[in-house]
């Protein structure tokens, strides 16, 4: 199990077809949903974030962490390191689908700053979690994840901050039932 957050460049992308195990993962904040036909799970951990998205007879699991992370085999439907821009889909048998959208993008101090400045600011709707500074630079990284639900889907937006790197991580990810 990973205890400290990840140099950005050891960052990868899973999505199982099951829900992980949750002695595999070292949570910070969590949050349930419940809403119509699915209920869903979505943790910010010390390396990234774990959305457990339950419907239509399926589960989904977006597990964003280190690649040294010990995650399962089986039943990976994606697995990719993060970086770059990339945009992954995947459909289940009984008919849930799953888009998402990951990038990540270096930046120069100052438009770091500003950026953990803003996400770091007052009280907000969706998860949010400081880490402690890691000593070189006074901000500590944050983690921001912002969910919005519909009857029919649920989407969920992640922010990870990287302050040894200057690096931010952003995550859009859609699971949407069938009709």
């Amino acid at each position: 199990m990973i205890s400290v957050r990840p140099k950005v460049a050891e960052l990868a992308f899973h999505l199982f077809s099951r829900p992980i195990h949750p002695e595999l993962i070292v949570v910070q904040q969590s949050r349930m949903i419940q809403r119509g036909h699915y209920n869903a799970k979505v943790d910010i951990t010390n390396c990234g974030h774990v959305v457990t998205f339950n419907g239509a007879k399926s589960t989904l699991c977006e597990v964003a962490t280190s690649a040294q992370q010990p995650l399962p085999t089986r039943r990976c439907l994606i697995h990719q390191t993060l970086k770059g821009s990339r945009t992954e889909e995947a459909t289940c048998q009984s008919g849930l689908e799953y888009r998402t959208h990951f990038q990540l993008e270096t930046v120069g101090a100052e438009m770091f700053w500003m950026v953990g400045q803003q996400l770091g600011k007052g009280q907000t709707e969706g998860l949010l979690h400081r880490f402690g500074s890691s000593g070189r630079m006074a901000l500590g990284a944050i983690s921001y994840v912002n969910i919005e639900t519909r009857l029919n889907s649920m989407l969920v937006q992640a922010i990870h901050t990287f302050p040894d790197d200057y690096a931010i991580v952003k995550v859009e990810s859609l699971f949407t039932l069938p009709e």
